[in-house]
């Protein structure tokens, strides 16, 4: 079996792996590139294969940079089937319905501006009908169930325990009459995090994939979580100000208000007004509470009891734009949760803008902020601060809850793959950039695994 490496290679993005066996050609992910907007645009729409030549797609779960472009892998020729454990498809019908309404926008933007410079107007990654083809393709596979996805290439989702329904696959394969074990790890989940249930450790694997996103950091311990966000709200609380909450509709959202619904139930924190200001996080809220197959035994209980663990006194969800706009004239304290998580589009945007330059005002960022994004831009002080074109000057707070992240740190990846049992064949270190993927490879090669690779971009390797 051959593996050719076209996404996610020394980067955090656009997730993306092609197999090729017994004729047969499979693609791990189709995620969207996103960053440098001229550059990503370029890269979601040329993809690297002909669309039609693809048998199947296996997808470890719903975030953009792992499913996002599989629309236009759709729109270009795909017409095989895409499998997913059931939460990862009711997950992508939300989501790649709101990328693609967010991309035909930011087209319809540009292209006002390239048609009064006299420029070549540019055409839209896909169109929402594309995501309508795409969900009729997707065929459902329960955690623990094997299934036969191409001849000789059989699959087992197993719970990552990074969001709902994401999964550590097991790719079980045979060639020539030889077999082996391949585990892709897709994005590796945390032990004890709230909600989601442990990632679950695979036996006798003799190929790996793995994530490196974290691979040279440590989280803080996670029992400072509530503690610092607690302090966060109380500040806030006294300053009469805002807390905005960059985050992504789908794991990180569910997250914080899961902990400021606990926060509040414990009387830790005070009543001030609570919003998740995203119809994207309002939906995939909904799919979560659906899915209570995926939770873990604390967030069972919780339901059992008769509680919802996505609601409490206090806590709106806001859909309507209206309703959205007028969170910028209301008076603090409050916390505003919003997509996106990166600031790279979204609610959140408009929200930066009215109110970064309050210096009583605070920015919290709960997740992982690419290179080259505006989220990366505003958590290190980078001037200029550039929001719809306009230049804005950074006073309000700026904080960050590393320990919320839904990744594995350096320690919890190599505990799981110690687990696992880490003398592998050969193992590649993608999802990461190079300050985070080349130690983590030496550290599995400390492990017993010798021939560790970090590929790039477009490179093949034999197993």
């Amino acid at each position: 079996m051959k593996i050719t490496f076209f996404g996610a290679a020394r980067e955090v993005t656009g997730s993306m792996h092609l197999l090729t066996i017994n004729g047969s050609r499979v693609l791990l992910e189709c995620g969207l590139c996103q960053g440098k907007r001229k550059e990503a645009f370029e890269r979601n729409r040329n993809l690297p294969f002909d669309a039609g030549s693809i048998d199947a797609v296996v997808l470890s779960h719903a975030h953009i940079d792992h499913s996002g472009n599989l629309p236009t892998l759709v729109n270009r020729g795909f017409s095989g089937k895409i499998f997913a454990t059931p939460a990862t498809a009711d997950l992508c019908d939300i989501m790649l319905r709101d990328s693609v309404h967010l991309q035909l926008r930011d087209v319809r933007y540009v292209n006002k501006k390239r048609e009064k410079q006299g420029k070549k107007l540019f055409e839209p990654l896909c169109l929402p009908q594309d995501v309508d083809r795409t969900m009729g393709q997707f065929e459902t596979v329960p955690y623990d169930m094997k299934r036969e996805v191409v001849p000789g290439l059989e699959i087992t989702f197993r719970d990552a325990g990074h969001i709902l329904g994401s999964a550590v696959t097991t790719i079980d394969f045979k060639e020539n009459g030889n077999g082996a074990r391949l585990l892709f790890t897709g994005d590796l989940g945390r032990t004890d995090m709230p909600i989601l249930r442990d990632p679950v450790v695979v036996r006798d694997v003799d190929y790996l994939i793995t994530e490196s996103t974290y691979g040279n950091r440590l989280h803080p311990p996670r029992k400072d979580v509530k503690g610092a966000l607690k302090a966060l709200v109380l500040e806030v609380a006294e300053r009469k100000a805002k807390l905005l909450i960059p985050s992504f509709s789908v794991g990180r959202t569910q997250q914080m208000v899961y902990f400021l619904r606990e926060l509040y139930e414990a009387g830790e924190i005070p009543h001030i007004p609570m919003y998740v200001d995203s119809p994207l996080s309002s939906r995939a809220t909904e799919v979560y509470e659906k899915h209570e197959e995926c939770y873990d035994a604390e967030a069972l209980r919780t339901v059992l009891e008769g509680d919802e663990p996505f609601t409490f006194r206090g806590l709106t969800y806001t859909t309507d734009v209206e309703d959205s706009k007028a969170l910028n004239f209301a008076e603090g304290p409050m916390i505003i949760i919003s997509a996106s998580g990166m600031c790279e589009g979204g609610r959140i945007l408009h929200h930066l803008a009215n109110n970064i330059e309050d210096g009583r005002n605070a920015i919290l960022f709960v997740g992982y902020q690419a290179e080259n994004t505006l989220g990366r831009r505003i958590m290190e002080h980078r001037k200029p601060i550039r929001i719809f074109g306009d230049e804005y000057r950074l006073r309000a707070k700026v904080h960050s809850i590393n320990a919320l992240s839904a990744h594995a740190d350096r320690n919890e990846l190599l505990e799981y793959f110690r687990q696992v049992g880490a003398k592998f064949r050969q193992a590649f270190v993608v999802h990461g950039e190079m300050d985070q993927a080349e130690p983590f490879s030496e550290a599995l090669r400390q492990l017993g695994s010798r021939d560790v690779l970090i590929p790039q971009r477009g490179q093949t390797a034999e197993l």
